[in-house]
């Protein structure tokens, strides 16, 4: 019998992205895997991509988590990572273990992996020591996600902020800019790109265009998210189309 594992997504009531390129991603997984999912969403107010708002809306992620364990997920993903590294230094390890309780408490226990932790993690299986950056976001976020990353131990070479505050605009930007926007980068000397630092800004189809591109690995924050998500259900992190990370090499 195949089985069926439910992934349960909290995300900002705005976000369009995550629910469209999560799902696409591990249902490639299951198209030759064998395996089944389904997919549950709880929602945070959240519309302008600002550091107040955010802030205001990662106190809803309890609520939320609380919600999802009552479906009993087998895996919670925190969908915003800008969220989450607004809040300071380390934030995503203080997020996933509150989540994780707040499901434990509920007597549905599930892992709770958040976007900003994937993609730190991601880029340490890959063994990243220097990256290039896109990111939606204004400047000083743009900034922030740069200087979280750094203390993480990852030298940012170099970065681009497209500059959109509008969180139904970021979903709405066109994946096929953005082997453009790397083309004028400095990526030369770094381990790996991160194509989208932000889970709504859409990019999971110009990813096998900017490998070919730069010759480097190309994650997002989405990819980097269902390779968590995978290796929490402890199922092969192979996806087709998803760049050198869901490969199944790592």
């Amino acid at each position: 019998m195949t089985k069926t594992y439910r992934i349960g997504q909290i995300v900002p009531s705005s976000n369009t992205t995550m629910e469209t390129e999560i799902p696409a991603m591990l249902n490639r997984r299951a198209a030759f895997g064998g395996e089944k999912f389904t997919f549950h969403s709880a929602r945070m107010r959240m519309k302008k991509v600002s550091k107040e708002e955010l802030s205001r809306m990662d106190g809803d992620s309890d609520r939320c988590a609380l919600e999802l364990s009552d479906a009993e997920v087998d895996v919670l993903g925190y969908a915003c990572l800008v969220a989450i590294m607004s809040m300071g230094h380390g934030y995503h390890r203080v997020s996933q273990e509150r989540l994780a309780g707040v499901t434990a408490a509920n007597g549905a226990a599930a892992p709770v992996v958040t976007s900003a932790g994937a993609l730190v993690d991601a880029l340490h299986v890959l063994g990243a020591k220097k990256i290039a950056l896109v990111a939606p976001y204004m400047k000083p976020l743009t900034q922030l996600v740069v200087d979280y990353i750094e203390n993480e131990g990852i030298t940012v070479v170099d970065h681009r902020a497209l500059e959109v505050a509008d969180n139904l605009a970021v979903g709405r930007l066109d994946p096929s800019g953005l082997p453009g926007i790397v083309a004028g980068m400095d990526y030369g000397d770094v381990d790996a790109i991160v194509l989208s630092a932000c889970v709504q800004m859409p990019s999971l189809d110009a990813v096998p265009a900017v490998e070919k591109l730069t010759g480097k690995p190309v994650l997002t924050a989405s990819i980097a998210t269902t390779f968590a998500m995978l290796k929490a259900l402890d199922l092969p992190t192979e996806v087709p189309g998803a760049g050198a990370l869901l490969s199944g090499k790592y």
